[in-house]
């Protein structure tokens, strides 16, 4: 991309000093904040300046949208009386750990205009430690809504949770996050170091030794591997109960002689918890695009060909969390049905029409009752 022999740049550590020769990563920071630069990255040349201020400009526009999206979640079902209840405390604290990530924005726009990393090590830290609590506390809380949809939909009458069991569920989930953010953050075990074009930082998953591959061993598993299978467990028995559900309603429906027990049912009251587990399972998803990149690149760096990481290939994995946290309010915004109608109430500008069904999660348990009844009654 840039026109350069990389080997050359690795055999040549003083080209940068050399007019032929392209300046190389960490060019611009002085002697003494050189340590903070792993070797691997110092031998790639330094990006154009265009560069920088594409990326800035790309994070300028997703800093806005994550502040918009994200805030709008918070105040709506903040201050909605129909939308307090325990499940949608959980949405909002995915959205507070969005906006937390959303922190991480204005330093990276200071550093790309200034082609290095203002505030060198602190800064690098704050910058590491706020992207480590956001992006654990995303994951185990994405665990957490497949945890309660799985719950609310499978035992609709007594399974939903209330508002102090969910209010422990989001402690324990601030509570995940500080391990692995607090440990590299006083250089206890790992430590936080740039990255990329060196205008990012994350924890160290290049130096070549024991302690740094069992660090990201650890964090992997803590932070991607274990959330992700809570997820897939849940989502797995979840749509497994639905699948059962509709079948047995199949099966009464044939024993009573009629086309179908859900046949007074209309579709909206039908499908609004399942609406809600899409919304909940397109985050999911979103996630997996996000963080799955960036597992593979520390998992390369700690223990596969460090050759394939490129400045820009560590860059991009950056930029694809960054996209997810500004996308996740606004699948509410299309698949929330009560955020939906408060959206259309109270911001009528952004164009939102949700048919007024009527339907309330008591009507929605009810229906269930009212289908399970015959079943019961039959065995």
């Amino acid at each position: 991309m840039f026109l350069v022999n990389e080997t050359d740049a690795v055999l040549h550590p003083m080209a940068r000093a050399a007019g032929d020769m392209p300046k190389l990563l960490g060019w611009n920071l002085p002697p003494e904040e050189q340590y903070l630069v792993h070797d691997h990255w110092k031998g790639f040349p330094a990006p154009p300046y265009y560069m920088h201020l594409m990326l800035a400009m790309i994070y300028l526009v997703l800093m806005t949208a994550s502040m918009i999206g994200n805030g709008i979640v918070v105040w709506i079902f903040g201050t909605s009386k129909s939308l307090r209840n325990g499940s949608n405390m959980f949405i909002i604290n995915l959205a507070l750990f969005d906006l937390l990530m959303m922190c991480e924005m204005p330093m990276f726009l200071v550093n790309s205009f200034a082609e290095r990393l203002v505030g060198y090590g602190t800064s690098c830290s704050v910058y590491a430690a706020l992207g480590s609590m956001s992006g654990i506390g995303g994951a185990i809380s994405n665990a957490v809504i497949a945890f309660d949809r799985y719950r609310t939909i499978s035992n609709p009458l007594d399974g939903r949770l209330n508002r102090v069991q969910a209010g422990l569920l989001i402690c324990l989930t601030w509570l995940w996050t500080l391990p692995f953010t607090l440990l590299p953050l006083f250089e206890i075990w790992g430590r936080y170091v740039p990255e990329g074009y060196l205008t990012t930082c994350s924890f160290d998953y290049l130096t070549d030794d024991q302690d740094t591959r069992v660090f990201v061993g650890c964090i992997f598993a803590w932070a991607y591997a274990i959330p992700m299978i809570f997820i897939c467990y849940f989502y797995a028995r979840l749509f497994g109960h639905v699948r059962q559900h509709e079948q047995m309603l199949k099966n009464q429906a044939r024993k009573m002689n009629v086309e179908s027990l859900a046949a007074n049912r209309s579709e909206k009251s039908q499908a609004v918890e399942m609406r809600i587990a899409k919304a909940a399972f397109t985050i999911f998803f979103l996630f997996v695009c996000a963080w799955t990149p960036y597992a593979i690149v520390t998992m390369i760096g700690a223990f596969g060909d460090r050759t394939l990481l490129t400045p820009l290939v560590t860059m991009a994995p950056a930029v694809c969390c960054k996209i997810v946290s500004c996308l996740d309010p606004w699948v509410y915004a299309i698949s929330h049905p009560k955020y939906r109608k408060e959206l259309e109430q109270r911001l009528p500008w952004m164009g939102i029409k949700e048919t007024d069904d009527s339907v309330s999660n008591t009507d929605s348990k009810k229906t269930i009752v009212s289908e399970q009844s015959p079943a019961a009654g039959d065995q």
